[in-house]
């Protein structure tokens, strides 16, 4: 074979590699999540009759307004229900493929994305944030004053750079605004995890973020912050394309996750939820109608990493499916076995929970059990959002659990904690035994 024959060849090759990987696609697209009856999957249909029971006492005593349920095993779905309205106002039914705000289930999302990059070896997840992001070179941290009677705080610069690993596990000293320079944030116009309202770029946002003093040196505390966010526009900056743009084409597009956005089409207005929070005599009122938001109103501007996502409970399920099963789904390949494994290991030690649970790159982990009380297995994952969704993944039971309501604030509602002790007691045929 000559050169010329060879190059012909090469790019067919290509071109039928790329159309193979294109029609896994569109039948994954197409192709809803395989669905069994509950014994077929070690689980009992009378004990998740409870789990409906305790959902729907929460509707009928107005502690939430609407619900979904989805529970996976062995990669099926074994139980999916809605409990209560989509619109109370209106008597609409809670509908199963409902769109929720899922605010900090995103996270885990824009940190596989940032593993795809990791994965092509643009970049190691130990080099500074500011090799992509300039701005972030000159990193200072605000210390409080400790002379009596005064008030502020002093800045100093970081001890070492902050990395990519820093932010991915939350390590980076990094907070929402409410450290000591909170005036500084407010006046900057970044304080708070909602930033669907900005009318600029993401970019914009943390270039002015990274000059604003941060709340700890690098790698010595747990602070909950705008981590994702600022590792969402380093998937921009990478890839060259929008965060929106590169987990579409790299994560919810090839998964079939139609129903995930940003902002949301003027067609889903009907599915989208309407947002109630406690008042202060724990009983609920509207806070965010269905059509009057920014995430269906304009700028539509700011992709945020850290909690800008819309989903369905379907399309999350899937993509949680997708790190159960080792980064795989309906043979399209999203991450590497051992990408997920490194996402799903203890990374933090004493700094998260003081070591009762650890933190890994996007998700808390479970290293132990009797640390809170509540049933479950060493190796599960798990996270949550601000509008009282939660999920997580026990891969050792092989099970995908998801819980989907909005509401914000959640006052004392308990029902994360009631909902996984309902799931699990489910469980009769344990594989951990």
């Amino acid at each position: 074979m000559n050169k010329t024959q060879e190059s012909r060849f090469c790019g067919r090759t290509t071109l039928a590699a790329v159309i193979l990987i294109l029609a896994l696609a569109s039948l994954l697209q197409a192709a809803a999540l395989p669905k069994v009856k509950p014994a077929e999957v070690g689980l009992s249909a009378e004990r998740l009759a409870r789990l409906g029971r305790v959902m729907q006492e929460y509707v009928d005593n107005d502690k939430v307004k609407g619900v979904v349920v989805l529970l996976m095993r062995n990669g099926k779905v074994a139980y999916n229900e809605s409990f209560g309205k989509l619109d109370p106002e209106k008597g609409t039914p809670m509908p199963l493929d409902a769109i929720f705000r899922i605010a900090s289930q995103t996270k885990a999302i824009t940190t596989t994305a940032v593993m795809t990059l990791f994965e092509e070896g643009r970049f190691l997840l130990d080099d500074p944030i500011s090799r992509y992001i300039p701005e972030f070179a000159d990193a200072r941290v605000a210390v409080p004053s400790t002379e009596k009677g005064a008030k502020g705080y002093a800045t100093v610069p970081v001890k070492r750079p902050i990395t990519i690993r820093d932010l991915l596990t939350h390590t980076a000293g990094i907070s929402y605004g409410d450290g000591p320079a909170k005036e500084e944030y407010v006046k900057a116009g970044i304080h708070g995890w909602y930033l669907a309202d900005k009318d600029v770029p993401v970019g914009d946002v943390i270039r002015r973020l990274a000059r604003l003093p941060f709340d700890a040196q690098p790698g010595e505390q747990f602070v909950y912050g705008y981590n994702t966010d600022i590792l969402g526009y380093l998937v921009e900056r990478v890839s060259g394309m929008s965060l929106a743009e590169y987990i579409e084409k790299r994560i919810t597009g090839p998964l079939g996750m139609t129903d995930t956005h940003f902002f949301l089409p003027e067609s889903k207005i009907g599915r989208f939820t309407p947002v109630y929070g406690a008042d202060e005599n724990g009983k609920l009122k509207l806070i965010e109608p269905t059509a009057d938001n920014s995430y269906v109103k304009r700028p539509r501007k700011c992709y945020a990493g850290g909690a800008g996502l819309l989903a369905t409970a379907d399309n999350y399920a899937r993509f949680l499916q997708m790190l159960l099963n080792g980064g795989e789904l309906g043979g399209v390949r999203i991450l590497s076995p051992k990408m997920v494994e490194l996402m799903t290991a203890d990374h933090v030690g004493n700094l998260y929970s003081g070591g009762s649970e650890g933190f890994g790159l996007g998700f808390s982990v479970t290293t132990r059990l009797g640390h809170d009380g509540m049933p479950g297995t060493p190796g599960a994952f798990a996270w949550g959002g601000a509008y009282y969704t939660t999920y997580w993944v026990d891969p050792v039971e092989k099970l995908v659990a998801i819980f989907m309501t909005q509401l914000l604030p959640a006052g004392a509602i308990d029902l994360h904690d009631k909902f996984k002790a309902m799931v699990y007691q489910s469980i009769v045929d344990s594989y951990e035994r």
